[in-house]
């Protein structure tokens, strides 16, 4: 008999073990199939993450930002909880110089092939080798336009092809009456100003800043609001007439009244002056805790049809050259989404500026903006 209790015992404390080794497996599981992304708003189709979290069975908290100064206070505050960061690329180089990433293990990344080498290289600027990142949508920095309603208050002859546009006083003093927003971006809303001015877009002379602030103070009364999004529904609404904003959310919202019937037209004009070109990209902060879910996340995003559906959603092209066949053709055939080799001559990159004259851009625009 005390044989026998002996061996019931010890069933019972394997059962118990084997319970609770099950139960720390599970429990390393579920904290592996975790991931958290910090993105920009907007930018990524209604089902990429479904999709992804039923394909992979990780878990997604997808959190959104809308400028890159938002996003870097938080990297550069340590201890993010991110798991994978969507930064601009001229922002992407600081933050790489003091150490906010990890490099990226190629390896993990079977569908990296799939990238286009012409937009690898242009990427490689900011980071040798694209240590650190692969690159996801491009846009240009443009200006979004109610045809009807600027052709109404500035005469049907007016030219389209200039930032003369909306940098005119007299002009923008009339465009106020429909609505004007420019971005709340000082790190895109200067190079622009300056280049426009005949100086360096990426200039490091804390004078050429002074001047562009000065210009856009003059500016100033007649900008209805700054802001990162709001442009894209007010536009398309007829809330606005004008913005300075990102070519895909243009076309975003030219969509949306398209499909509304609204009558109202949305053009986009990448000016002769010259425009900004940036690449957002993908990168895995230092700090992330998920960091194989990370790898298939972003394996999974460089298949040519998950990115070719975020493209015919959110109106911007990729570096993915194999996505191309699966574009909708009324996208992939459109100038202002995919521009021809000669407008694409007038886009120029923002580069990283130090740490001191990011600091006083910033204290510049908070000045124009507040009129002080």
């Amino acid at each position: 008999m005390y044989i026998k209790y002996c061996q019931v015992f010890k069933q019972i404390i394997y059962s118990i073990l084997f319970s609770l080794l099950w139960s720390f497996s599970g429990i390393a599981v579920a904290e592996q199939g975790k991931l958290h992304i910090y993105n920009w708003s907007d930018f990524i189709a209604p089902d990429t993450i479904s999709n992804f979290e039923k394909q992979s069975n990780i878990k997604v908290t997808y959190d959104v930002y809308d400028s890159n100064e938002m996003l870097d206070g938080k990297l550069m505050s340590g201890n993010t909880g991110f798991d994978l960061v969507a930064p601009t690329d001229s922002f992407l180089t600081r933050q790489i110089q003091v150490g906010i990433y990890l490099p990226l293990d190629k390896q993990k990344l079977p569908n990296y092939h799939h990238l286009d080498d012409k937009f690898m290289q242009m990427m490689a600027i900011h980071a040798p080798d694209n240590l650190y990142s692969i690159p996801y949508l491009w846009q240009s920095t443009g200006i979004g336009y109610n045809v009807n309603k600027v052709k109404e208050i500035l005469g049907v002859d007016v030219p389209l092809d200039s930032w003369q546009l909306i940098f005119n006083v007299e002009n923008l003093k009339k465009l106020s009456k429909c609505g004007v927003a420019f971005l709340d971006a000082p790190s895109e809303m200067f190079p622009t100003v300056l280049n426009y001015l005949g100086k360096d877009p990426n200039s490091k002379n804390p004078q050429d800043y002074e001047l562009a602030t000065q210009f856009l103070e003059k500016l100033r009364p007649y900008v209805t609001y700054f802001h990162n999004s709001k442009y894209i529904n007010d536009l398309s609404g007829g809330d606005i007439c004008v913005a300075i904003g990102w070519s895909g959310d243009i076309m975003q919202s030219a969509d949306v009244a398209n499909d509304a019937g609204n009558g109202v037209e949305i053009g986009y004009i990448v000016p002769k002056e010259g425009a900004i070109i940036t690449f957002d990209v993908w990168a895995i902060p230092k700090d992330a805790k998920n960091i194989e879910s990370a790898y298939t996340f972003l394996n999974y995003l460089l298949d040519p049809k998950v990115m070719a559906n975020i493209s015919n959603y959110t109106f911007y092209p990729s570096a993915n050259k194999d996505s191309l066949p699966y574009i909708d053709k009324e996208i992939i055939n459109n100038p202002n989404i995919f521009p021809p080799d000669e407008v694409i001559a007038r886009l120029f990159p923002i580069m990283e500026q130090s740490p001191k004259l990011d600091r006083s851009m910033v204290r510049l625009w908070s000045r124009m903006l507040s009129g002080k």
